[in-house]
Parts: structure tokens; C-alpha cells; sequence
């Protein structure tokens, strides 16, 4: 019973990191319908600027995790208006603009490699480590629940409470609609692009003070977010926070009777089962 209490609260914790990249993700997929797969390299790039600013221009940390995300934000918006917005504006096929992201993908993530080197980037913290019983969790993990909790919350506030938040919204459910009663759709995709990377680059700093940071870090990170917004259905933010956290409890509870070897495959599996009854997606219109 020990080990299943462990397993539960890393589980909480995975499933709020997943959580948290899935949010991200599904802000930028359900708005615009682009398949944003360098939203990977973009989390990896969030992770190396705050190692950066920190190890070699010597800024404090919270101050360099403040400028990691708003570089992440940028690349973001950079990412939508030089490279999707012409395939938009000229209503290319989906697939296309999905080889044109996987394309930046690949050129983001070796750029970092090139620039920084493949070794791992390391920033100095030493979280306090909490006992509850037969269960050990560490400061950085309470803050990677904090996180989800707070962005969340803040980004539904957003949506709910102010004007290009319900842009966003209903630009969500139909995009043509949206144009004709006088959405601009252009300014609403650069918003949910700076949102969803500034969103990417919170999880990723936190990964790089608790693990720290290799160039392909991302890809884990895209792979997982995609899987979350499936699971939860496209288009709606609550499903993809649901469907990370999901995964991430069923990946680490999973292992009280299945060997570690499988822990990346059950995510497969869950999202086998979703497809099979539920292809839409377990909250799809919520």
C-alpha cells in the first residue's frame, strides 16, 4: 500500500505537468486548427533561455524564468506569422501545414542542439524535501500542482471575463462565424500562440530545475500534450487538462503491477481505448 500511496502522488504530479502541456497545446490546436507539433522545440527553447539568462548573464532565477517565457511567447507568434499565416492565407491542405510544422520542429530542435551542445543544462536549486507518512514529494513538485492550478485558473478567467477571451472562444467553436461578425482570426491566432507557448514554457522550466534540460527534451513534451488533447477531445481546454491528467495518473499508478518498461506504452493504450469508444474524445464541446 506504501508503494500504490507513492505511485498515486507522482502520479498527481505527472498528471499536472501533463496537464499543463496539453493546456497549451489545445489552446493553439482548438483555436486555429493547426497541428502545432514545434510547440516541442518551443518548450525546449523556454527551458535553454532560462538557463541562459541564469548561467550566463547571471540574472536571478525567477527573473529568468520571467524572460524564458515571454522568449517562448515570441517564438511563438514568430512561429504563426512566418511560417502558418502564409499557408492560411493561401487555404492550404491541413497536411501541409503538418509537414511544414514538423519541418520546423526538426530545424528548432537541432538549432538548440548546435547552439548550446547535447550535454545537459543545469540550474542550481535545492527544493526542500516534505515526508507525509510513507510518501516523499519534493518543494518542485508541489509547484509543478501549483502551476497547473494557478495558470488554469487564470487562463479560464481570460476566456470567460475579457473581450479577445471571447474571442477566442468562439472563434473555437466556428471559425468561419467568427469572421463574419467581425473577428479578426489573424490577431486572435497570434494571442493563442503567445498564450499557449508563454503556457509550454512554465512546465518546461520547471523540468529543467528538477531534471534539467537536453535538446530533444521536447519531443516527450509534444508527444504527451497531443496525447492529452486527443484523450480529452479537440477544442476543449477542460478535456485536455482532464485527459494529461489522466495519463499521468494511470502512467505511474500503472506501475504497482506492471513492470517499468511499460510505463510509456499504457499511454498508447489509454488513448487506444479513447478512439475505440469515444473517438471524438472524452469531453469534445465542453
Amino acid at each position: 500500500m506504501d508503494l500504490f500511496l507513492q505511485l498515486l502522488v507522482n502520479g498527481v504530479v505527472n498528471g499536472s505537468h501533463y496537464a499543463l502541456l496539453g493546456l497549451g497545446f489545445g489552446l493553439i490546436f482548438g483555436t486555429t486548427g493547426i497541428v502545432h507539433f514545434a510547440y516541442g522545440p518551443v518548450y525546449t527553447l523556454a527551458a535553454y533561455a532560462t538557463w541562459a539568462l541564469v548561467a550566463l548573464l547571471g540574472l536571478p532565477l525567477i527573473a529568468a524564468a520571467g524572460g524564458g517565457i515571454l522568449i517562448a511567447a515570441g517564438i511563438g507568434v514568430a512561429s504563426y506569422l512566418l511560417l502558418y499565416k502564409p499557408f492560411v492565407d493561401r487555404q492550404a491542405p491541413t497536411f501541409v501545414v503538418l509537414i511544414a510544422s514538423l519541418g520546423l520542429f526538426i530545424v528548432l530542435e537541432n538549432t538548440v542542439g548546435i547552439a548550446f551542445g547535447t550535454d545537459k543544462k543545469v540550474v542550481d536549486v535545492s527544493p526542500d524535501i516534505f515526508l507525509l507518512g510513507p510518501v516523499v514529494f519534493t518543494e518542485l513538485q508541489l509547484w509543478q500542482i501549483a502551476a497547473l492550478i494557478v495558470v488554469g485558473g487564470a487562463l479560464a478567467a481570460f476566456l470567460r471575463l475579457t473581450s479577445y477571451g471571447k474571442a477566442v472562444r468562439a472563434m473555437t467553436d466556428n471559425a468561419d462565424m467568427a469572421r463574419v461578425i467581425g473577428i479578426d482570426t489573424g490577431k486572435v491566432s497570434m494571442l493563442v500562440f503567445a498564450l499557449g507557448s508563454a503556457i509550454a514554457a512554465i512546465p518546461a522550466i520547471l523540468i529543467l530545475m528538477k531534471d534539467g534540460g537536453v535538446p530533444n527534451m521536447g519531443f516527450i513534451a509534444v508527444f504527451v500534450a497531443f496525447l492529452a488533447v486527443v484523450v480529452g477531445g479537440v477544442g476543449s481546454l477542460i478535456g485536455a487538462v482532464i485527459g494529461g491528467f489522466l495519463l499521468g495518473l494511470v502512467e505511474n499508478v500503472g506501475m504497482w503491477q506492471i513492470p517499468t518498461e511499460w510505463q510509456s506504452t499504457i499511454a498508447f493504450f489509454v488513448l487506444f481505448l479513447v478512439l475505440l469508444f469515444r473517438p471524438q474524445g472524452l469531453f469534445k464541446g465542453t
